[in-house]
């Protein structure tokens, strides 16, 4: 039988007891919370039930799910979810991706002042992509667009960015007619990132002149203005990067795409090739040399280090939604976008409850959990809830059976 594809609870059982000791004084609650979130996950501790196929009587035992947003394997129910909820919202129209990324000494500041600099990220692209496109000399409207952060690169090294998906057009001033894009170009990319620039530092020295920023370790001298200065003067000589990729083709597309940013974490189990000894070897794409697939090693150690990186601070949303798709207009906005593209209104979602997870799971993927995986003919059946942290009393189903 082949051996069960290796996980990030895997390395996170096997090393993480050892890395709490060893970084006790380093680690946060949120970052403890998720260790034992993705270690618990699927296993004894969080209990779980038997189920039975009512045709074949084949058994099997389920774990339950720690829901933990940054655990690898709880996130396809959630992402299905949400792209059901956004399905309602797409417009007839081309859809644009465009990312903002701060340099790395913002990137430093950052990680020591995670929910502050994290938030000025969002605000500072999002008032940019706002005002450039409300300018006549470029777009001349209200836009629409949704921001998605993720913190990490290729190698899970810390590497803060937006990605930001909006539709190629917006409301008139006047409300009456929508104007749309050049078909293939939304906004100027050098006019974005000097405007993000400007906005993001302004911002940054404002939070620090009113003692909002907090620096600790190699970064203790950034106390003293003219050290702190003296960090950004690069940055803010620098072109920032923002770089916008071509139009998708349509909603549906959007869609699709959105499904691998919205619920992505740091690294997917997927990408795990092997745990030799001490060692986690994992696949990663060098985009400095054309997505070319190489692969890392890394001691157990500084992969937990690096993984634990990009765990959020608690309760920082990490999608948000601005201009016309803001959450307290979303809903009246675009049936008026959609009255200027002469769009109908969208199918009104289906009233029947799906309160069992399988059902929904069943709705929003086309996937059955319910399907017997041996005669694929019954239904498995819940016939015993095991409870929390009972689970490895339990009887253990006989082979075959």
């Amino acid at each position: 039988m082949a051996a069960a594809p290796l996980e990030v609870a895997d390395i996170f059982r096997r090393f993480g007891p050892a890395f709490r000791q060893t970084h006790a004084d380093a680690l946060g609650r949120g970052q403890l919370r998720a260790m034992n979130a993705i270690e618990r996950c699927r296993t004894a501790a969080l209990g779980g039930h038997v189920e039975q196929c009512d045709a074949c009587g084949h058994r099997r035992i389920t774990y339950n799910s720690c829901r933990h947003r940054a655990c690898p394997k709880c996130q396809s129910l959630a992402r299905a979810q949400w792209l059901e909820d956004r399905e309602a919202e797409l417009l007839e129209v081309e859809y644009f991706h465009v990312v903002f990324t701060v340099p790395q000494p913002v990137a430093t500041i950052a990680y020591q002042n995670r929910r502050l600099v994290y938030d000025l990220l969002f605000h500072a692209s999002a008032e940019t992509l706002r005002t450039i496109a409300a300018d006549p000399q470029h777009l001349g409207a209200e836009i629409g667009f949704l921001s998605i952060l993720h913190t990490w690169g290729q190698t899970l090294l810390h590497h803060p960015h937006v990605h930001c998906v909006v539709p190629g057009g917006g409301i008139a001033p006047d409300g009456r007619h929508w104007i749309g894009c050049h078909s293939g170009f939304f906004l100027p990319v050098r006019v974005l990132s000097r405007l993000f620039r400007r906005l993001f530092l302004e911002r940054l020295h404002e939070a620090f002149h009113a003692g909002q920023l907090r620096f600790s370790g190699s970064l203790e001298s950034l106390h003293e203005a003219a050290a702190f200065r003296a960090h950004l003067a690069p940055a803010a000589q620098a072109e920032w990067h923002v770089y916008a990729k071509p139009p998708f083709g349509g909603p549906r597309q959007v869609l699709n795409y959105l499904g691998r940013y919205t619920h992505r974490v740091a690294i997917s189990n997927n990408r795990l090739l092997k745990m030799d000894g001490d060692r986690v070897t994992f696949a990663w794409k060098d985009y400095k040399h054309d997505a070319a697939r190489r692969t890392m090693t890394l001691d157990a150690s500084e992969f937990i280090r690096r993984f634990l990186l990009h765990i959020l601070p608690n309760g920082l949303q990490h999608i948000r939604h601005y201009g016309f798709l803001a959450n307290r207009c979303r809903e009246t906005k675009l049936a008026v976008c959609r009255q200027l593209l002469g769009a109908p209104a969208p199918r009104a979602p289906e009233s029947s409850a799906k309160e069992d997870y399988r059902d929904l799971y069943l709705a929003l993927t086309g996937q059955s959990l319910r399907d017997c995986p041996l005669c694929g003919k019954g239904h498995m059946v819940c016939v015993e809830t095991l409870p929390i942290g009972l689970f490895a009393h339990a009887r253990s189903p006989p082979p075959g059976s």
